[in-house]
């Protein structure tokens, strides 16, 4: 008889114990071993494990006698799909992310694929692609030089690459990555959205050819499952995706690359809430192997590591294309008159970029065709039933929609409250932009990228394409343009309300609106030296949006250093962000308020608690949502605190507790 401890997808943080009878099985029967998944019976539920440990006799810890212990159901694999590194990993993301040791197991390999099919992805071939390395200017090569050097010394060096936008920190991760496959070394290429940085994935696959694979959403369980078993049998060399490919399960793992470091969506929004550059490190320094991350705009954190010397800096300082760094100057919106959302000055710099037949972007933050619904007679703003944020108008459909549960409802003729018929909308968004400027440029071909417009698989793909070959000369967008995206023909660049970010009651809001208007210019004039961009604002002397315009990059991150020091937030301070939500208001609060206590208790003078508050999205789905911060220079105290709460704090069954670890956002 063999006992077996198993990782269930569950919230409970443990194993548990189940047999397996070799002398009744059958010879069809695969064996159970370490990393292999398995069927078996949890309560009144048929479950997918992962097999963790396997014993001669029950473990020690077991709470139930030997005649009490359920059998598993049977083995799925014949190989097993998770490595003892891989294993290491799950149990530091449990420990530190404070979640189940079965919810990091399964965040990492596909829990319901169940036979491979094919995924669309490459199988392995010992040639490497046609598509030949390019020439590198001195920093580049310093920079390949200095990583690689790492790389011999089999050391956990962090590298930074940073750079301009359009300065050649693709090519320095593809030699680097050239050099590590020819000597047999597995690499990771993390990129913050695989759907939205098509370039590098093509860069990679015809670097590479079919040594490549790629993990992405799109792919169906089983199609993962098939790409997950290719890569750990060696069948890839090189892994490129997005946030959830840090785990490919590359045997000879050699470097780890981070494309875009700064951008957001390396976070996990769900259990486990991991960042990926966090796990990254970890997996690099348990390996002895070196990490590169790279970015024009690097988070305030990275910066601060690099100006201690705790990140090894590299700087590209040139645009190698041909082209130069655009011109970019605001246009100040409380003294520029205009129709609608294009002031003259942008509208005039459309129609002579379109004139000298050369393409444009503008770019928006918000879908939709206005933001909100408001009543101009009492000012009351239609919100979501379920949630406290604004309705977002969609003329197509003629629809409000709620952009966080999707609650949609027919726009009322008159004000829901006083009956009034003087109502309107306020603010706009890039469907209300797409009709204005059809109307402003009756002649030019447009196109509209955002969620609401792309609504079927490869559609964005078709579109990008598109506008790159030229048969689009305005391209409207939100944040879906702003990254990692090269065309040869535009020249324009819009950002229609650089304004919308700061308005986000967020300790970030600052650095994201730095970072925003700084990728999205770098769009801009990467091909030929006369590319424009066009920053419209009602702030243009408010730092974020004054040093990105300003190009003063230095002292955009002096000053946000200093706010977060005076304010004691990251990183001069380590945060633990706990949401309480439920749909009993009164209940929520006070397991907040209880939560508050008993995390007080435990951190005392070593930190402190803010809290309770509402969330700034207090209402979302139907639930109402508190919080609070815990925040201390010692992470270790604030996940003692969380983890005391989380695990021994009896709460109303009612209340569902969200635990986030070094929070990207506090929304």
């Amino acid at each position: 008889m063999k006992y077996l401890e198993i990782a269930l997808k569950t919230p409970v943080n443990s194993l548990f114990t189940y047999s397996w009878d070799e002398n009744s099985a059958s010879d069809k029967e695969i064996p159970p071993s370490r990393g292999k998944r398995c069927d078996v019976r949890f309560g009144n539920q048929n479950l997918t494990g992962m097999i963790v440990f396997v014993h001669d006799t029950i473990p020690e810890n077991c709470p139930v006698s030997s005649d009490k212990i359920r059998k598993i159901k049977k083995v799925l694999d014949q190989e097993a799909i998770f490595t003892d590194e891989l294993f290491d990993t799950a149990f530091w993301i449990s420990k530190y992310y404070l979640c189940s040791i079965g919810e990091a197991i399964f965040s990492m390999v596909p829990i319901r694929g169940r036979r491979e099919n094919p995924s669309m992805g490459f199988s392995f071939t010992d040639d490497i692609s046609s598509s030949s390395a390019k020439e590198l200017s001195q920093e580049q090569k310093d920079a390949v030089n200095s990583v690689i050097a790492s790389v011999k010394e089999n050391k956990a060096v962090y590298h930074y690459l940073y750079g301009k936008t359009g300065s050649g920190k693709t090519e320095v991760f593809l030699q680097i990555a050239e050099y590590l496959i020819k000597e047999n070394k597995g690499v990771i290429y993390l990129v913050p959205e695989i759907s939205l940085t098509p370039q590098v994935t093509q860069d990679v696959t015809k670097r590479f050819g079919n040594t490549a694979a790629v993990l992405h959403s799109m792919l169906t369980p089983s199609q993962k499952l098939s790409e997950w078993k290719k890569i750990i049998r060696g069948e890839a060399k090189i892994v490129v995706g997005a946030r959830s490919a840090v785990f490919a399960p590359l045997p000879n793992l050699g470097l780890i690359i981070i494309d875009e470091e700064h951008d957001g969506s390396y976070k996990s929004g769900e259990t486990p809430r991991y960042h990926a550059r966090q796990t990254a490190m970890f997996r690099a320094s348990r390996l002895k192997i070196p990490l590169i991350m790279g970015s024009a705009t690097p988070s305030v954190e990275a910066w601060k590591l690099m100006n201690e010397g705790k990140l090894v800096r590299h700087t590209l300082t040139k645009r190698l294309s041909g082209g130069k760094m655009p011109s970019i100057r605001t246009v100040d919106l409380s003294k520029s008159r205009s129709e609608g959302s294009i002031s003259r000055e942008l509208e005039n710099e459309i129609r002579n970029t379109l004139a000298e037949k050369k393409q444009v972007i503008l770019f928006l933050n918000r879908r939709g065709f206005t933001h909100y619904f408001k009543c101009n007679t009492c000012g009351f703003e239609l919100k979501c039933k379920n949630c406290s944020v604004s309705m977002t108008y969609h003329k197509y459909e003629n629809r409000l929609k709620c952009h966080y549960c999707n609650y949609q409802t027919v726009p009322p003729s008159s004000c829901p409250q006083c009956s009034s018929l003087d109502i309107g909308y306020s603010g706009f968004g890039t469907e209300y932009i797409e009709a204005e400027t059809k109307a402003k440029f009756p002649e030019a071909r447009v196109v509209r990228i955002d969620t609401d417009s792309i609504t079927r698989k490869g559609e964005l793909q078709e579109k990008l394409d598109a506008f790159k070959k030229g048969e689009y000369d305005i391209l409207l967008g939100t944040q879906m343009v702003a990254k990692g995206l090269n065309f040869p023909k535009l020249q324009l660049v819009g950002i229609i309300s650089a304004d919308t970010g700061l308005h986000i009651p967020d300790f970030r809001s600052s650095e994201r609106t730095f970072a925003l208007i700084t990728q999205v210019s770098g769009r801009a004039g990467r091909y030929f030296p006369d590319g424009k961009v066009l920053v419209q604002t009602y702030n243009p002397l408010r730092e974020p949006i004054y040093y990105a315009v300003t190009g003063k990059i230095e002292d955009f991150y002096a000053w946000e250093l200093g706010m977060r020091k005076l304010l004691t937030f990251p990183p001069y301070s380590r945060l633990v962000r706990l949401v309480f939500r439920s749909l009993n208001q009164e209940k929520a609060l006070n397991s907040a308020r209880e939560a508050f206590r008993i995390t007080s208790e435990i951190i005392g003078k070593k930190g402190d608690v803010l809290g309770p508050a509402e969330c700034p999205i207090f209402m979302q789905s139907k639930q109402y949502r508190y919080q609070i911060i815990l925040r201390s220079l010692d992470i270790a105290l604030l996940q003692e605190a969380a983890r005391n709460l989380l695990y021994s704090y009896t709460h109303s069954q009612a209340v569902y507790i969200e635990c986030d670890v070094d929070p990207v956002s506090i929304l």
